[in-house]
């Protein structure tokens, strides 16, 4: 297993699996063990790639202890018939109140106002912010995460529409579904609730930017490479995005706990402009989702398969 909570270990070794550890092994030292395994559980770290996976005679599942699996060639899992298993039900509430912290501080101009504090700077007419009451919120996304980041905005008496691909008719208390050119014509807000696929990676881009009517502030919490950073800096310039807010970025290693080495110079754009606010991929990443992600897909293992092994 890669490093994951003990609630998943103690709960698995419960119902009769033996749980070994291979969070120190190379890509190497797995191909040579991922044969003898039933299943494994992992994060980020690891790319189980068709390579891999050709290895794996003995592979019933694949657990993801979150909600993306572009680390995984699911396509080839399927046609070996492992289950591939994820968690995203386990940090959908950090991810929504996390988002909403993000539109909040980008908004109210917080984390500028803090600094400028603490450097003995009082500027009030230069931090005047805006409100979300009144406003219209574009939510590109309705699983999990989407759905969260709506509900808890409902106190806010916003209008919430919402955009999903993939999804119908599940219009509820929390969003209005709507069309992608709806969301063009009316959205001061967007935000990104999508996985990393092909479909979706540079979705935003230019061309893109360009078919909103009015000038958004733009929050991103679902993958770093759905964006184009060059061409969001590009309409950050001009004025078409009002202000960012980034818990993802496209120059994440591939484990999302680091940057890469070679940072381009967009990244010191970005990291020097006061219309935008970061963090570090914490979106889910909460005392409380830890023990949810695990817990989560526990539940889910032991559901599919619930005998011992």
């Amino acid at each position: 297993m890669d490093t994951v909570h003990d609630l998943i270990r103690e709960e698995l070794t419960k119902n009769g699996y033996v749980c070994e550890p291979f969070s120190g092994f190379n890509r190497d030292e797995l191909k040579k063990i991922i044969g003898d395994y039933f299943g494994i559980i992992i994060r980020s770290k690891f790319r189980l790639d068709s390579e891999l996976l050709s290895l794996a005679d003995n592979l019933h599942f694949i657990g993801r202890v979150g909600s993306g699996l572009e680390n995984i060639d699911t396509a080839f899992a399927a046609k070996k018939n492992i289950l591939c298993l994820n968690s995203p039900e386990g940090n959908r509430d950090a991810v929504g109140e996390h988002a909403l912290g993000l539109l909040l501080s980008l908004m109210d101009h917080i984390n500028r106002a803090d600094r400028q504090v603490r450097e003995g700077r009082w500027e009030r007419e230069g931090n005047r912010g805006n409100e979300i009451k009144g406003k219209t919120i574009g939510i590109i996304g309705y699983g999990n995460m989407g759905s969260s980041f709506a509900q808890r905005l409902k106190g806010f008496e916003a209008r919430v529409i919402s955009y999903d691909k993939y999804k119908k008719g599940y219009s509820d208390g929390n969003t209005v579904e709507t069309s992608l050119n709806e969301i063009f014509e009316t959205a001061d807000i967007l935000s990104l609730h999508v996985p990393l696929t092909e479909e979706t990676h540079y979705m935003v881009n230019s061309l893109f930017l360009e078919k909103f009517k009015k000038d958004i502030w733009f929050v991103n919490t679902s993958r770093g490479p759905v964006v184009k950073t060059s061409d969001l800096i590009c309409k950050l310039h001009e004025g078409k995005i009002r202000g960012a807010a980034l818990d993802v970025l496209e120059y994440e290693a591939g484990s999302f706990e680091d940057l890469s080495k070679n940072l381009p110079e967009e990244y010191k754009i970005l990291t020097g402009s006061d219309r935008v606010v970061l963090t570090p991929h914490i979106a889910g990443w909460t005392h409380e989702s830890y023990i949810g992600l695990a817990r989560v897909l526990v539940d889910k293992i032991l559901e599919a398969f619930p005998g011992s092994r």
